[in-house]
């Protein structure tokens, strides 16, 4: 039995499809830029129908009206599935709280050295950063960044798996013909 275009999909459905992609562009049926642009709307996608649409015309697919994309079952629990908004905030706000962290550190040092309480200087740092990071943030929320910055994220990840590969099958290449 199929599933409803319109039933929303979930991180396991968007890797599951991507994993059909990479297998596509490994067989030479996608090119690397169709799989980038298919990639990205695959980690964007809302429904199943979105997903399915990404697959309709690969070979090994059934067409989109018998909707061949099934719910997958997460390999982990859903509270350690890797949450795409999450990380991306985690990243976006990585290096604001350190570097005020240091500036207010450096203040209370310079004001005990002193012994004075001088003017908070750390708040000309924290301040306009934080507006921009939370501008930022908003808006990256409102435009889906975090499912880009995940699809990015995982293309990266596929890259160097990839570049592994590709290394170890040169040192087995070199290695047998050593052999010869």
């Amino acid at each position: 039995m199929g599933v409803p275009d319109g039933m929303r999909a979930g991180d396991a459905d968007r890797q599951a499809v991507a994993d059909k992609l990479r297998a596509s562009l490994d067989e030479g049926r996608l090119d690397l830029h169709e799989y980038d642009e298919r990639l990205q709307q695959a980690y964007a996608a809302k429904t199943y129908g979105d997903l399915d649409r990404l697959l309709a015309d690969l070979p090994g697919t059934v067409p989109t009206e018998r909707a061949q994309v099934v719910p997958v079952q997460p390999a982990q629990p859903p509270e350690v599935v890797p949450d795409a908004t999450r990380r991306w905030l985690a990243e976006t706000w990585d290096g604001y709280f350190g570097v005020v962290a240091v500036c207010v550190a450096i203040w209370a040092v310079i004001g005990i050295m002193v012994g004075d309480i001088m003017y908070f200087w750390p708040g000309w740092v924290a301040g306009p950063w934080g507006a921009v990071l939370l501008v930022t943030t908003v808006n990256g929320l409102v435009t889906g960044e975090p499912q880009k910055w995940a699809a990015k994220q995982a293309r990266k990840k596929a890259a160097k798996i990839e570049k592994r590969a590709r290394k170890q099958g040169e040192r087995e290449r070199e290695a047998s013909e050593g052999a010869d």
